[in-house]
């Protein structure tokens, strides 16, 4: 596993981030190789001049490959069986991807025995959209596609493009994460390093779905995945439907409402999507919305086996590499948070880059990008969200985890705060954190009434800050609640705004059979009082000096829907047991970097 061996060179590397000449991995006999590093720390980046002409950004040094055709391969899964259904009871499961191989004088990597120094690795995105609201699989895809193609088969790596089950030129059904998509992506990227022409190693990148399919890959056991990067991806889709047990309105359909339907064509391949995951999807979603957890106890596995961070963290062998959006609420950043630390406490050679875009990518600018973000979802922070060195960042990334070649990244974490001032971390949420609480009884009413109904809010302000205030990572508020007497539970939303402005700056929601948080919920006598211990999704916001914060509190908000249970009045008691906890760091203008291609921060001119 690539997690200890050069220790001793990210310490190095940690203390002396502007080295230009670096010590690379360590080789068979103990030797350390070394290699001069072509590109700049991230604090010493902002002078670099990168093509911004496309929809996405470029390496700043042109490889020396030319691209080949593309090639359309169909990979057998026989591990299908039966038992599963689909393409496994009418026979011949299979994946399809599109790849992409470099050419270079004097390799012939159609021989059935390639020269060692001529094998390549492959950079896979593996997703349900070719030919399902995008191109085929043999078709560049704006969306990441081209991206990788363009950028690293000139520097030597394969690109493959892999339709999951039920989607694409794929067959079988359409699974939604679970055990049979995981079989056919294991599959895929086991084809993929295990051809003549491969180095044996393969690294899993997207985003959205796409962006937890790496995460699928690392739960299968391949020997061949070398290195994961998801960027807005889940790590498991209950984790990311629910909430304390509050349901997003997607949650109940998202397997045959939504995804399931791409593999329902009219023809006769219609009849492998009778498998047991979408038979399940029926009543697994509705359900789960009334019990607001993962029906474990009434014996379906159909959640537990949709979660796969916790079975990546015990048997993946490879790198983690997390990109999330801190205004993604389509894929909400507690799918980040704390699988990020989670990682690297399982021994994991890890790095972030979280900034303040939405459900993107760190380098698309335009109207459907960074630019139509709004104030307090992202606004305020750009242009300084777009990562111009973006592509300049994966290649190193690439080249040390699938190549061997060149020193080793750091790890650490690159984080935007909502003002727009990236700064670098030793991990996410940083570990040395101050928490500021404040009871409620600190704060001040100031709209609304205590008693919360389905169409009223209560409005709180609490003291202002006496300087500059970074809240970092998952501030906490534990609200003491009571039921209606006509009701088994209740429902709350809390939004954090600031105060001079009213600007978004988080917000928490809860179903307050799950008061006490996690996974398990339980029925509440009528006329209960509970203390809601509600987490805020993940967020870095900077309120200034002399400003303060307010609460609003309502039943719901966002795109979550009110509990199955009750929507009856919920009455707080705005005393000493209702508590916010907001955990700060002290930063300052000199801890932050200035992107390339980017003015001055207006905030840090004096």
């Amino acid at each position: 596993m690539v997690r200890c061996k050069t220790a001793i060179v990210l310490i190095l590397v940690l203390i002396s981030p502007t080295l230009s000449g670096c010590s690379g991995p360590v080789s068979e006999n103990g030797s350390v190789q070394q290699y001069e590093h072509w590109l700049p720390a991230v604090e010493e980046r902002s002078g670099m001049e990168y093509r911004n002409d496309d929809v996405f950004s470029r390496v700043s040094i042109n490889g020396t490959f030319d691209t080949g055709e593309v090639q359309s391969i169909f990979v057998p899964v026989p591990s299908i069986s039966a038992s599963d259904g689909g393409a496994g009871f009418t026979g011949g499961a299979e994946v399809h991807l599109g790849l992409w191989l470099p050419q270079k004088e004097g390799c012939d990597l159609t021989l059935f025995e390639v020269l060692e120094e001529c094998k390549v690795p492959v950079i896979a995105e593996i997703g349900p959209y070719y030919d399902d609201g995008d191109v085929d699989a043999l078709t560049p895809a704006n969306r990441l596609g081209r991206f990788l193609i363009e950028n690293y088969v000139q520097h030597g790596y394969g690109v493959a493009q892999v339709s999951v089950f039920g989607t694409g030129q794929s067959n079988h059904c359409m699974d939604l994460m679970g055990h049979d998509e995981q079989a056919g992506i294991k599959a895929a990227v086991d084809w993929l390093g295990s051809q003549p022409w491969s180095n044996g190693r393969v690294g899993a990148i997207g985003k959205s779905y796409d962006g937890s399919t790496p995460w699928n890959a690392a739960a299968s056991g391949s020997d061949y995945l070398a290195t994961i990067v998801p960027m807005s991806g889940l790590i498991g889709v209950h984790d990311l439907m629910w909430r304390n047990g509050s349901m997003e309105a997607r949650g109940a359909i998202m397997h045959n409402g939504v995804y399931g339907s791409f593999g329902l064509d009219g023809d006769s391949g219609d009849i492998e999507n009778a498998c047991e995951g979408y038979v399940e999807g029926y009543y697994a979603g509705p359900a789960a919305y009334l019990t607001g957890d993962n029906l474990a106890w009434t014996g379906s596995d159909y959640w537990e086996e949709r979660h796969f961070l916790s079975r990546a963290l015990e048997i993946y062998n490879g790198s983690i590499y997390i990109i999330h959006g801190l205004q993604d609420w389509n894929v909400d950043p507690h799918m980040a948070f704390p699988a990020h630390q989670m990682s690297i406490d399982a021994g994991f050679d890890v790095k972030g880059l979280y900034g303040q875009w939405a459900h993107d990518y760190p380098d698309r600018d335009g109207d459907a990008g960074h630019a139509s973000l709004s104030s307090g979802r992202g606004g305020e922070a750009y242009p300084y969200t777009l990562r111009w060195d973006w592509a300049d960042d994966m290649l190193e990334w690439f080249d040390f985890y699938l190549m061997n070649k060149g020193p080793k990244p750091r790890l650490v974490a690159e984080v935007q705060d909502n003002m727009g001032g990236w700064r670098v971390e030793e991990t996410y949420p940083p570990p040395q954190l101050d928490t500021i609480s404040l009871t409620m009884d600190e704060c001040q009413i100031v709209g609304g009434s205590d008693t919360i109904t389905s169409s009223s809010s209560l409005r709180v302000q609490c003291p202002e800050f006496d300087s500059q205030t970074r809240i970092v990572g998952t501030p906490t508020i534990h609200l003491e609640a009571t039921i209606s007497q006509f009701s088994t539970s209740g429902h709350l939303f809390v939004e954090m705004v600031q105060a001079s402005t009213e600007m978004h700056l988080g917000h928490a929601v809860m179903d307050l059979r799950f008061h006490e948080g996690g996974k398990q919920g339980s029925t509440l006598l009528p006329g209960s009082t509970v203390i809601a211990k509600m987490e805020f999704f993940g967020m870095d916001v900077v309120v200034p000096e002399g400003d303060a914060i307010q609460l609003i509190i309502s039943q719901t908000g966002e795109d979550y829907v009110p509990s199955p249970v009750s929507t009856s009045p919920v009455t707080l008691s705005m005393g000493s047991e209702s508590v916010l906890n907001l955990p700060s760091v002290n930063r300052q203008c000199s801890d932050l970097f200035l992107p390339p291609m980017q003015d001055p921060y207006p905030q840090c001119m004096a």
